[in-house]
């Protein structure tokens, strides 16, 4: 049956109690900016490291109250101005004491204000200084600006995206080149140096370009391609939406049901199911692979999402409600393993992967611009990150 969202209290599963996470004890500087860095950022932050941003005044930002801007969770804020007197020495105090440094900027731009890898390296010799960008830190485009889909449509990733061949590609929000592309891609290179500056005290730059990350992630089309198992346009493929096993479906309410039967059991499973399997031509026989859409379309139109969704649970037939992002918290499935967590009443994903002995967890909300100063201060043993009272006037 479709799921309608639960109550949170009810759906969502409360976190083991924490060690700290497996980055428990590491301190990362993140120069404030938008996107996959602070998205990189948010990832060490869940799993437990002493995340401070350096915020500069009066922004950057989405455009959204920051106590809304969940890749700010588990972090802790300072307000620097690094174009101030004095500024860039105080983040370097800072780098002094950390472990890694994350930045976003376009190349030459941390140079400029004193806080680049050279400024870092030299006061911190074992720091793995983690660069964020799309067109990486040389190359023709370096120093241009650009935007996700920019980045993912010059990797070919964007052109394999679409149902229709003759049609325009399909723009998957920003998730494939930002965060999947970016700040995965950043996060694997700085764990690795971080490994390697503990093994051998020696600090690195690591630079994670978008484009780098993007093409990478389609190795298995190239090889592919290569092979002559796929060919070189949208939706046509066995994993585009040309296949008519593996591909999404409307329902008689306006619904979508995703479909993944690739396997031959799954396959059959799903075509007996659905209740063609007596009409359905062998799935082997492409040329009739546009009959075998109609009649799956057909079928579909019969009945309601809910209705679907029930016909095939607990099943292996590999088909799936497409749910909305408010949906998805109350699906039976995401609420029992706690997929999603509610946190000072901000409904949002659960840190991920999951540890069996360091879990993470969602410790504290959205850190406010400058907030945690005077803590971090503290913490840090910089002092010079609390601004001296002002001297009264005479």
């Amino acid at each position: 049956m479709q799921p309608s969202p639960a109550p949170l209290g009810a759906s969502m599963t409360t976190p083991r109690p924490s060690r700290g996470g497996p980055l428990s004890g590491v301190r990362v500087v993140e120069l404030a900016g938008i996107g996959p860095g602070p998205f990189a950022a948010m990832l060490l932050a869940d799993l437990g490291a002493d995340v401070v941003r350096v915020d500069r005044p009066g922004g950057p930002g989405l455009g959204i109250d920051p106590a809304y801007d969940l890749t700010n969770r588990n972090k802790r804020s300072v307000l620097v101005d690094l174009k101030a007197e004095g500024g860039a020495d105080t983040v370097l105090d800072l780098v002094a004491r950390a472990d890694v440094l994350v930045e976003g900027y376009r190349p030459g731009v941390a140079e400029r204000l004193g806080v680049g890898p050279e400024a870092c390296l030299a006061r911190n010799p074992r720091l793995v200084y983690g660069r964020m960008t799309g067109w990486g830190q040389d190359g023709p485009l370096a120093p241009t600006a650009g935007h996700d889909i920019g980045y993912i449509a010059v990797t070919g990733t964007l052109g394999m995206i679409g149902p229709d061949p003759d049609g325009p590609p399909t723009v998957p929000v920003n998730l494939v080149g930002d965060y999947a592309g970016g700040s995965l891609y950043l996060v694997i290179g700085v764990l690795a140096a971080l490994r390697h500056a503990r093994e051998h005290g020696e600090g690195q730059v690591v630079d994670a370009a978008i484009v780098d990350g993007t093409a990478h992630l389609a190795t298995m089309i190239h090889g592919m391609l290569a092979a002559g198992g796929w060919q070189d346009r949208r939706g046509v493929n066995l994993l585009d939406g040309g296949c008519p096993f593996y591909g999404t479906y409307a329902t008689s309410d306006g619904g979508y049901m995703a479909v993944g039967a690739l396997e031959q059991q799954f396959y059959d499973e799903f075509t007996r199911l659905l209740g063609i399997e007596d009409v359905a031509p062998a799935r082997r026989d492409f040329a009739r692979w546009p009959e075998l859409r109609t009649a799956v379309a057909e079928r579909f139109r019969t009945r309601t999402r809910e209705e679907w969704t029930e016909v095939f649970a607990g099943s292996d037939a590999c088909v799936a409600p497409v749910l909305s992002l408010r949906e998805a918290p109350g699906h039976p499935h995401l609420a029992a393993r706690g997929t999603f967590v509610e946190h000072a009443g901000l409904v949002q994903p659960a840190p991920a992967p999951r540890f069996s002995a360091t879990p993470g967890t969602v410790r504290t909300g959205p850190a406010l611009p400058g907030a945690d100063t005077d803590e971090v201060a503290r913490d840090w043993a910089v002092p010079a990150l609390t601004p001296k009272p002002e001297e009264p006037s005479a």
